[in-house]
């Protein structure tokens, strides 16, 4: 028998270790499963290139409760440890099994699997336990040993009769830790940590009914087995090439991730590089709402198909955080910290290769098939639109996919666009104008207008379209979008012919002196222009620029400073040339002409959907009146 003290540098490493070394208990599952793995893939490495002269054959790690006893046992069929081994590994923390192994074996082991350092990450069992002892056998024709230690720097090393390959951890769970004799915690744990783990992992045992005979009679019992409860999947989809998997192959893999998930995914980016780093996954496109903020917290991160976070801010282009599905990294540590994701090099040449491998794939669904594409445009666009603003890579390659849809629901990149409008939508100082609205409905009497004068109006309703547009208008020389709303037809795009007004300059301003009498200022600033003479005889319009401002303000960053604050600001727009100015100018009986007005402003004020409580009980009772 061996006795010793741990070979640490502190003497108190374990108080450290229960309280320092993971801000979260649960985590030695992880750890102690993920060693477990990592022993039995060494072990087919080994056996594969021949230094292992044992048989492989169908290993799995096993997962049990000893409630009675108060234990946890987690047993691998890997290629265990001599006695001297122990010593070194378990013993001599500052060892790390796996960096040796993988220094020994690097050229031939690059691609087994295996996770790092098993230092530390054994030690994880005392934050749980107050006793922790390892029994193991060598696959080497070694006596097998067992290690007993109380979490104090104290351990003892005794030969073992475990006759059988692989390693058992027992965990004498302490007293401020009998959550995890919990079957439902131990197994909510595995599937959390250990659901794609690339071996078996069995917990517990389950009934399975046989299949029935062909010519089974009527009456016949289908028979109960008992076979162990496999609780993870060890070749998850993202572990395959493309080539292997079809469409349903990636929608069931969604349904085994989001299980609460009922509708399928859009579509999905499969990710695989192996250079200048490791990568690979699947990320899926899901039905997006406007709401950017409920969506985040999807993708889940793993280290050679070992959870590690959902947190992937850092790793993932800010854009992608909305989507879902999986990214494996080896080059990613399985201890993720903040400041360590801002300094890697490796972490932003991910996030880069991320941005322009969606980019491709976008690029390619567009030139596939783009009646399908268009379909599905209004449940990603929010996620394009932002990639635009926030990546710039992401806007490079964006012209080529990204679509802007009219009002009548056809879709046109901006290339198309601008070619589709530039002969009927150049203003007379050459600039290219591109109409939009915000909202089909409450904006339909402008879009009306607009589309009588042949022009396309744009539907751009996205909660971020006033950052974007801006962005569009810098990087185009002479081209500028403005709301249909933001002013009459012939302003927002001003052609040669002005029209002439019927009233003379001295009419114009005592009708101007009447009106600002009767409209408040401080919401309002009328403005007299000469129209056709069917055009709306008042009409509510909002400036571009101070509208846009205030969105911007809003939405988050730009615009000016404060102004998601500012008061709402209109332009009450009178047309000259409409036989209501030439009434009211003309009408003596000033009650009448208040009366004109005010009908005039609330039926202009209804059609911006701005005519609300008391105003618009009133707008409906005088309405009656005039009926009557």
């Amino acid at each position: 028998m061996t006795t010793g003290k741990i070979n640490v540098s502190v003497e108190n490493i374990f108080p450290l270790i229960k309280k320092f070394l993971y801000s979260d208990h649960e985590i030695f599952l992880r750890e102690l499963v993920s060693n477990a793995t990592d022993a039995t893939l060494k072990l087919k490495h080994l056996a594969s290139i021949g230094e292992a002269k044992v048989e492989y054959g169908n290993p799995i790690i096993e997962v049990k409760i000893d409630k009675e006893n108060k234990k946890l046992h987690i047993i691998d069929q890997g290629l265990g440890m001599t006695a001297e081994e122990v010593e070194k590994y378990i013993n001599q923390v500052a060892f790390s099994g796996a960096e040796e192994f993988l220094e020994k074996y690097k050229d031939s082991a690059k691609d087994s699997g295996i996770i790092g350092h098993f230092g530390l990450g054994f030690y994880s069992a005392f934050m749980v336990a107050s006793k922790v002892e390892i029994i193991t056998k060598s696959f080497k024709d070694e006596p097998a040993a067992h290690w007993t230690c109380d979490g104090s720097p104290e351990f003892t090393l005794v030969p073992s009769d475990k006759t059988d390959r692989g390693t058992e951890i027992i965990l004498h769970i302490a007293e401020d830790s009998l959550e995890f004799l919990e079957d439902f915690k131990i197994r909510e744990l595995l599937k959390k940590y250990n659901k794609f783990m690339p071996v078996p992992i069995k917990f517990g045992t389950k009934k399975e009914t046989l299949p029935k005979p062909e010519d089974a009679p009527e009456d016949f019992k289908a028979e109960e087995i008992e076979v162990d409860n496999i609780i993870n999947n060890p070749t998850p989809a993202w572990t395959k090439a493309p080539t292997e998997l079809k469409d349903e192959d990636y929608k069931n893999f969604y349904r085994e991730l989001y299980p609460m998930q009922f509708e399928d995914p859009l579509f999905s980016i499969h990710l695989n590089v192996d250079y200048p780093f490791n990568l690979t996954g699947i990320l899926y496109f899901p039905k997006m709402s406007a709401d950017l903020q409920l969506q985040k917290d999807k993708i889940q991160l793993y280290q050679n198909q070992v959870y590690v976070t959902d947190n992937v801010e850092g790793i993932v282009p800010e854009f992608l955080v909305m989507l879902r599905g999986v990214i494996d990294s080896p080059d990613i540590p399985l201890n993720v910290s903040r400041s360590y994701l801002q300094s890697d090099g490796n972490v932003k040449k991910i996030s880069n290769y991320i941005t322009r491998k969606v980019a491709d794939k976008l690029k390619s669904l567009f030139n596939e098939n783009r009646e399908d594409f268009e379909q599905k445009w209004n449940d990603i666009k929010i996620v394009l639109e932002y990639g635009m603003l926030s990546e710039d890579k992401f806007y490079e390659k964006a012209g080529d996919f990204v679509l802007y849809p009219t009002v009548d629901e056809k879709y046109f990149t901006l290339t198309e666009l601008k070619e589709k409008i530039a002969a009927n939508q150049t203003d007379k100082n050459g600039k290219l104008v591109v109409l939009y609205a915000s909202n089909k409905e409450a904006q339909h009497g402008y879009i009306d207008i607009a589309k009588e004068k042949g022009y396309e109006v744009m539907l751009l309703d996205s909660p971020i379209v006033s950052h974007l547009i801006q962005k569009l208008e810098s990087d185009n020389e002479n081209l500028t979008f403005v709301r249909v709303d933001s002013d009459h037809i012939d302003k927002l795009i001003q052609k040669e012919d002005t029209q002439i007004s019927k009233l003379s300059e001295e009419e114009s301003t005592k009708l101007k002196t009447v009106l600002e009498e009767l409209v408040p200022k401080a919401t309002y600033t009328v403005q007299l222009e000469a129209m056709d003479s069917n055009a709306a005889p008042f009409m509510i319009t909002q400036p571009e620029f101070m509208r846009r401002m205030k969105e911007m303000s809003q939405s988050g960053g730009g615009g000016m400073f404060g102004m998601g604050n500012f008061p709402e600001m209109y332009n009450l727009v009178v047309n000259t040339n409409s036989n209501l100015a030439t009434t009211i100018l003309s009408t003596e009986d000033k009650s009448a002409q208040e009366h004109l007005v005010k009908q005039a402003m609330d039926l202009a004020k209804i059609s911006q959907g701005l005519l609300k409580g008391e105003e618009l009980t009133a707008f409906v009772k005088r309405s009656f009146e005039m009926i009557k």
